[in-house]
Protein backbone atom coordinates (compact mmCIF):
# COMPACT_ATOMS: atom_id res chain seq x y z
CA UNK A 1 0.00 0.00 0.00
CA UNK A 2 1.49 3.52 -0.88
CA UNK A 3 1.34 6.08 2.20
CA UNK A 4 0.88 9.45 1.55
CA UNK A 5 -0.76 11.07 4.56
CA UNK A 6 0.39 10.31 7.59
CA UNK A 7 -1.74 11.48 11.32
CA UNK A 8 0.77 11.48 14.48
CA UNK A 9 -1.52 11.59 17.42
CA UNK A 10 -0.17 13.31 20.53
CA UNK A 11 2.63 16.97 19.65
CA UNK A 12 4.52 16.01 22.65
CA UNK A 13 8.25 15.08 22.92
CA UNK A 14 8.22 11.78 20.53
CA UNK A 15 5.01 12.86 18.34
CA UNK A 16 6.95 16.43 17.32
CA UNK A 17 9.76 14.89 16.32
CA UNK A 18 7.37 11.77 14.10
CA UNK A 19 6.20 14.72 12.59
CA UNK A 20 9.00 16.27 11.46
CA UNK A 21 10.60 12.83 9.99
CA UNK A 22 7.03 12.33 8.21
CA UNK A 23 7.05 15.96 6.67
CA UNK A 24 11.15 15.67 5.78
CA UNK A 25 9.77 12.39 4.38
CA UNK A 26 7.71 13.80 1.64
CA UNK A 27 4.11 12.68 3.46
CA UNK A 28 1.70 14.89 3.72
CA UNK A 29 1.61 15.19 7.87
CA UNK A 30 -1.50 16.10 10.42
CA UNK A 31 0.02 16.71 13.90
CA UNK A 32 -3.14 15.99 16.28
CA UNK A 33 -3.19 17.15 20.03
CA UNK A 34 -6.12 17.88 22.28
CA UNK A 35 -4.20 20.52 23.60
CA UNK A 36 -3.68 24.07 21.72
CA UNK A 37 -0.92 25.65 23.69
CA UNK A 38 0.62 22.17 22.97
CA UNK A 39 0.19 22.11 19.02
CA UNK A 40 1.45 25.50 19.10
CA UNK A 41 4.75 24.25 20.85
CA UNK A 42 5.37 21.64 19.33
CA UNK A 43 5.00 23.47 15.64
CA UNK A 44 7.61 25.73 17.05
CA UNK A 45 9.68 23.35 17.91
CA UNK A 46 9.33 21.71 14.78
CA UNK A 47 10.29 25.13 12.83
CA UNK A 48 13.23 25.58 14.99
CA UNK A 49 14.81 21.40 14.66
CA UNK A 50 14.16 22.51 10.86
CA UNK A 51 16.52 25.71 11.33
CA UNK A 52 18.60 23.58 13.24
CA UNK A 53 18.97 21.21 10.35
CA UNK A 54 19.47 24.09 7.95
CA UNK A 55 22.55 25.59 9.95
CA UNK A 56 24.07 22.12 10.23
CA UNK A 57 23.87 21.45 6.90
CA UNK A 58 21.67 18.70 7.28
CA UNK A 59 18.39 20.18 5.54
CA UNK A 60 18.54 22.50 2.55
CA UNK A 61 16.18 25.37 2.95
CA UNK A 62 14.31 24.36 -0.26
CA UNK A 63 13.40 20.76 1.71
CA UNK A 64 13.00 22.52 5.09
CA UNK A 65 10.12 24.84 3.43
CA UNK A 66 8.38 22.32 1.29
CA UNK A 67 8.22 19.78 4.76
CA UNK A 68 6.95 22.46 6.77
CA UNK A 69 4.07 23.41 4.20
CA UNK A 70 3.12 19.60 4.45
CA UNK A 71 2.20 19.83 8.19
CA UNK A 72 -1.06 20.67 9.14
CA UNK A 73 -2.55 20.23 12.50
CA UNK A 74 -6.05 19.19 14.85
CA UNK A 75 -7.20 19.17 18.11
CA UNK A 76 -9.63 16.24 17.19
CA UNK A 77 -8.64 12.57 16.80
CA UNK A 78 -11.41 11.40 14.49
CA UNK A 79 -11.05 14.45 11.73
CA UNK A 80 -7.11 14.30 12.16
CA UNK A 81 -6.78 10.53 11.01
CA UNK A 82 -10.04 10.26 8.57
CA UNK A 83 -7.70 10.82 5.31
CA UNK A 84 -4.62 8.92 6.67
CA UNK A 85 -2.58 5.89 5.34
CA UNK A 86 -0.76 5.32 8.55
CA UNK A 87 -2.28 6.69 12.01
CA UNK A 88 0.88 6.60 14.99
CA UNK A 89 -0.06 7.32 18.72
CA UNK A 90 2.57 9.35 20.43
CA UNK A 91 0.52 9.54 23.32
CA UNK A 92 1.91 8.37 26.84
CA UNK A 93 2.63 4.94 28.16
CA UNK A 94 -0.92 4.69 29.77
CA UNK A 95 -2.91 1.51 28.20
CA UNK A 96 -6.23 3.10 28.70
CA UNK A 97 -5.24 5.86 26.73
CA UNK A 98 -3.71 3.46 24.26
CA UNK A 99 -6.95 1.54 23.82
CA UNK A 100 -9.25 4.49 23.80
CA UNK A 101 -7.30 5.80 20.57
CA UNK A 102 -7.56 2.05 18.88
CA UNK A 103 -11.01 2.03 19.33
CA UNK A 104 -11.53 5.59 17.82
CA UNK A 105 -8.58 4.58 14.85
CA UNK A 106 -11.74 1.63 14.25
CA UNK A 107 -14.20 3.32 13.95
CA UNK A 108 -13.26 6.37 11.85
CA UNK A 109 -9.91 5.66 9.87
CA UNK A 110 -10.40 4.64 6.20
CA UNK A 111 -10.34 1.14 4.87
CA UNK A 112 -7.02 -0.31 5.01
CA UNK A 113 -5.34 2.27 7.39
CA UNK A 114 -2.48 1.04 9.33
CA UNK A 115 -2.45 1.55 13.39
CA UNK A 116 1.12 2.04 14.55
CA UNK A 117 2.13 2.73 18.23
CA UNK A 118 5.37 4.39 18.76
CA UNK A 119 5.26 2.72 22.67
CA UNK A 120 8.49 2.09 23.86
CA UNK A 121 7.69 -0.42 26.18
CA UNK A 122 4.41 -1.70 26.05
CA UNK A 123 3.55 -4.94 23.99
CA UNK A 124 1.25 -4.00 21.04
CA UNK A 125 -1.35 -6.71 21.06
CA UNK A 126 -2.22 -5.34 24.19
CA UNK A 127 -4.14 -2.62 22.81
CA UNK A 128 -4.93 -3.71 19.19
CA UNK A 129 -6.44 -7.00 19.77
CA UNK A 130 -9.87 -4.75 20.19
CA UNK A 131 -9.57 -3.81 16.61
CA UNK A 132 -11.50 -5.52 13.70
CA UNK A 133 -8.47 -6.05 11.21
CA UNK A 134 -5.10 -6.77 13.84
CA UNK A 135 -3.20 -7.50 10.30
CA UNK A 136 -2.73 -3.83 10.21
CA UNK A 137 -1.79 -2.92 13.49
CA UNK A 138 2.15 -2.47 14.11
CA UNK A 139 4.79 -1.24 16.44
CA UNK A 140 6.99 2.16 15.43
CA UNK A 141 9.39 3.02 17.91
CA UNK A 142 11.36 6.07 17.38
CA UNK A 143 13.89 7.41 19.64
CA UNK A 144 14.17 11.00 21.14
CA UNK A 145 15.49 13.04 19.62
CA UNK A 146 14.00 12.00 16.51
CA UNK A 147 15.62 14.28 14.00
CA UNK A 148 18.98 13.35 14.81
CA UNK A 149 18.35 9.46 16.08
CA UNK A 150 18.76 6.91 13.18
CA UNK A 151 16.79 3.97 14.49
CA UNK A 152 12.97 3.15 14.52
CA UNK A 153 11.98 -0.67 16.00
CA UNK A 154 9.36 -2.09 13.85
CA UNK A 155 7.51 -4.40 16.16
CA UNK A 156 5.63 -7.23 14.45
CA UNK A 157 2.92 -9.30 16.17
CA UNK A 158 1.79 -12.73 15.37
CA UNK A 159 -1.05 -11.12 13.43
CA UNK A 160 0.75 -8.02 11.69
CA UNK A 161 0.53 -8.91 7.66
CA UNK A 162 3.64 -9.03 5.38
CA UNK A 163 2.11 -6.18 3.43
CA UNK A 164 1.40 -3.76 6.66
CA UNK A 165 5.37 -4.64 7.57
CA UNK A 166 6.56 -4.08 4.14
CA UNK A 167 4.84 -0.56 4.12
CA UNK A 168 5.74 0.67 7.62
CA UNK A 169 9.76 -0.54 6.69
CA UNK A 170 9.43 1.88 3.23
CA UNK A 171 7.75 4.60 5.17
CA UNK A 172 10.90 4.07 7.63
CA UNK A 173 13.40 4.70 4.68
CA UNK A 174 11.64 7.41 3.37
CA UNK A 175 12.12 9.18 6.47
CA UNK A 176 15.74 8.77 6.21
CA UNK A 177 16.00 6.21 9.12
CA UNK A 178 17.49 2.33 9.58
CA UNK A 179 15.05 0.08 10.99
CA UNK A 180 15.12 -3.38 12.72
CA UNK A 181 12.22 -5.62 12.68
CA UNK A 182 11.19 -6.80 15.99
CA UNK A 183 9.28 -10.01 16.90
CA UNK A 184 6.49 -8.41 19.66
CA UNK A 185 8.12 -8.77 22.95
CA UNK A 186 7.57 -6.46 26.03
CA UNK A 187 10.46 -3.77 25.90
CA UNK A 188 11.66 -5.08 22.34
CA UNK A 189 15.25 -4.69 22.03
CA UNK A 190 16.42 -1.50 23.14
CA UNK A 191 14.02 -0.85 25.57
CA UNK A 192 14.89 -3.87 27.67
CA UNK A 193 18.73 -3.44 27.46
CA UNK A 194 18.47 0.69 28.36
CA UNK A 195 16.79 -0.38 31.57
CA UNK A 196 18.91 -2.26 32.51
CA UNK A 197 21.95 -0.67 32.19
CA UNK A 198 20.15 2.36 33.77
CA UNK A 199 18.85 0.24 36.74
CA UNK A 200 22.11 -0.96 37.51
CA UNK A 201 23.23 2.49 37.40
CA UNK A 202 21.14 3.74 40.04
CA UNK A 203 21.59 1.08 42.21
CA UNK A 204 25.70 1.92 41.73
CA UNK A 205 24.79 5.42 42.67
CA UNK A 206 22.38 4.38 45.36
CA UNK A 207 25.34 3.00 47.49
CA UNK A 208 28.05 5.07 46.47
CA UNK A 209 29.93 3.44 43.90
CA UNK A 210 30.50 6.58 41.80
CA UNK A 211 29.18 9.78 41.45
CA UNK A 212 26.66 9.88 38.90
CA UNK A 213 29.36 12.34 36.60
CA UNK A 214 31.89 9.50 36.74
CA UNK A 215 29.43 7.15 36.06
CA UNK A 216 28.23 8.73 33.32
CA UNK A 217 31.80 9.30 31.95
CA UNK A 218 32.79 5.76 32.18
CA UNK A 219 30.08 4.43 30.11
CA UNK A 220 30.59 7.31 27.50
CA UNK A 221 34.25 6.72 27.38
CA UNK A 222 34.93 3.35 28.31
CA UNK A 223 31.51 1.64 25.87
CA UNK A 224 31.45 4.56 23.77
CA UNK A 225 28.30 5.46 24.34
CA UNK A 226 27.06 8.54 23.09
CA UNK A 227 25.42 9.75 26.64
CA UNK A 228 25.78 8.39 30.09
CA UNK A 229 22.54 6.27 31.36
CA UNK A 230 22.08 9.41 33.93
CA UNK A 231 22.40 12.13 31.04
CA UNK A 232 19.78 9.93 29.13
CA UNK A 233 17.03 9.43 32.12
CA UNK A 234 17.11 13.28 32.47
CA UNK A 235 16.25 13.70 29.08
CA UNK A 236 13.57 10.77 28.94
CA UNK A 237 11.95 11.52 32.13
CA UNK A 238 12.73 9.26 35.40
CA UNK A 239 8.49 9.06 35.47
CA UNK A 240 8.93 7.63 32.08
CA UNK A 241 11.89 5.30 33.11
CA UNK A 242 10.25 4.19 36.00
CA UNK A 243 7.01 3.21 34.12
CA UNK A 244 8.48 1.20 31.58
CA UNK A 245 10.41 -0.91 34.47
CA UNK A 246 7.56 -0.82 36.47
CA UNK A 247 6.00 -2.97 33.22
CA UNK A 248 8.84 -4.91 32.45
CA UNK A 249 9.35 -6.24 35.94
CA UNK A 250 5.83 -6.96 35.67
CA UNK A 251 5.98 -9.17 32.61
CA UNK A 252 9.37 -9.90 32.77
CA UNK A 253 10.89 -10.77 35.83
CA UNK A 254 12.94 -9.72 38.96
CA UNK A 255 16.03 -8.39 37.50
CA UNK A 256 13.90 -5.21 36.11
CA UNK A 257 12.42 -4.51 39.57
CA UNK A 258 12.79 -0.43 39.20
CA UNK A 259 15.57 0.86 41.60
CA UNK A 260 14.73 2.39 45.07
CA UNK A 261 16.35 5.41 44.41
CA UNK A 262 14.68 6.15 40.64
CA UNK A 263 11.59 5.35 42.59
CA UNK A 264 12.32 8.28 45.22
CA UNK A 265 13.48 10.60 42.58
CA UNK A 266 10.00 10.47 40.86
CA UNK A 267 8.56 10.74 44.23
CA UNK A 268 10.18 13.79 45.06
CA UNK A 269 9.36 15.10 41.48
CA UNK A 270 12.85 14.89 39.76
CA UNK A 271 11.52 13.79 36.47
CA UNK A 272 14.87 15.27 34.67
CA UNK A 273 15.23 17.71 31.99
CA UNK A 274 11.52 18.69 31.52
CA UNK A 275 11.25 19.18 35.42
CA UNK A 276 14.49 21.26 36.04
CA UNK A 277 15.78 18.97 38.43
CA UNK A 278 16.09 15.05 37.49
CA UNK A 279 19.64 13.04 38.54
CA UNK A 280 21.26 16.50 37.78
CA UNK A 281 20.27 19.90 38.85
CA UNK A 282 19.45 21.89 35.70
CA UNK A 283 18.14 25.02 37.35
CA UNK A 284 21.85 25.18 38.68
CA UNK A 285 23.78 25.04 35.63
CA UNK A 286 21.05 27.54 33.85
CA UNK A 287 22.12 30.45 36.58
Amino acid sequence: MEVKTIAVIGAGTMGRGIAYAAALGGFQTVLEDVSLSILDSAMAWIRDAFEEGVKRGKVNAAARDAALGRISTSHVVDEAIRDAELIIEAVPEELEMKLELFTIFDKFARPNAIFASNTSSLSISDFSDIVLHRDRCIGLHFFNPVPKMRLVEIVRTAYTSDETLATCCAVAQRMQKEFVVVQEAPGFITSRINALIGNEAFAMLEVGIASAEDIDKAIKLGLNHPMGPFEMVDLVGLDVRLKILEYLHSTLGEKYRPSSLLRQYVQEGRLGRKSGRGVYDYRKREK
